[in-house]
């Protein structure tokens, strides 16, 4: 039951990405941000899959992960989730789509600097050195 957890970001996402395509209004923005949706989310679950057993809803330091998209960002998980709700929200072309990016930022931020104390703790200097590396 703990794993059907680990996906319930990425089903929520595309639930909200499938009423957009039934109900959504067709146009440039709509394909846009759908297209911007549609990439993100191919690399958010490739980093996801890429992390495999190291990834948990809490801060962990289980190993350091740093091929494939790890190679190049920090944390792609992240930063490929933020930009496929703000396809989402690009596609749907309301300001409360905006205002949920702009509240989730915030956590996102927050989620990110625990996660970096906690594998800095665990991993020291291949951490540091691992960050310099990388972007986000």
């Amino acid at each position: 039951m703990k794993k059907a957890f680990y996906w319930l970001d990425v089903v929520g996402f595309l639930v909200l990405a499938a009423l957009l395509a039934v109900y959504g209004r067709r146009g440039f923005r709509f394909a846009a941000g759908m297209g911007i949706a549609a990439a993100a989310l191919a690399c958010w679950v490739t980093a996801r899959r890429q992390l495999g057993a190291s990834f948990s809803v809490t801060p962990q330091a289980r190993r350091l992960v740093t091929s494939g998209l790890y190679s190049k960002f920090r944390n792609p998980i992240y930063l490929f989730g933020q930009l496929a709700f703000l396809g989402l929200a690009i596609a749907w072309g309301h300001w409360g789509g905006f205002v949920y990016l702009a509240l989730l930022t915030p956590v996102q931020i927050l989620r990110i600097r625990k996660e970096r104390a906690v594998l800095e703790q665990a991993f020291g200097e291949e951490y540091r050195a691992y960050k310099d590396g990388t972007w986000f």
